[in-house]
């Protein structure tokens, strides 16, 4: 079996490290009042491994509003509706960063937290 080297690098930088591309944020009223609540959850950093716990267990790993119900023999499926809140991916963002510290920086076993 061969071995897997990691020769990919990245030739661009971005000023900010949590970099979202530019059509990400779409302009209007409902977007200026949520880019700075974007903006205060992108920027929290975690440095703590208290910090880190908590938010891995406040933010689930999966939509927890997805359901499948079963009624008189047939399924239905509930689909998620996690993207409807307009904060999800800084959200999901968040709990990235801090599985990574866990892992990464305290050297934890992050199992207990993935779906």
């Amino acid at each position: 079996m061969e071995t897997i080297n990691k020769t990919h690098t990245h030739t661009h930088t971005h000023p900010h490290p949590n970099y979202h591309p530019p059509n990400y944020r779409k302009r209007g009223i409902f977007s200026k009042i949520l880019n700075p609540l974007r903006n205060v959850v992108d920027g929290i950093q975690v440095k703590n491994n208290r910090f880190a716990h908590l938010i891995c267990q406040t933010i689930p790993c999966c939509c927890p509003f997805e359901r499948q119900i079963k009624l008189f023999g047939r399924s239905f499926d509930i689909p998620a509706l996690c993207k409807l809140n307009p904060l999800y991916d800084e959200f999901v963002g968040l709990r990235f960063r801090a599985l990574s510290y866990l892992a990464d920086v305290c050297g934890e076993d992050v199992t207990k937290y993935i779906c």
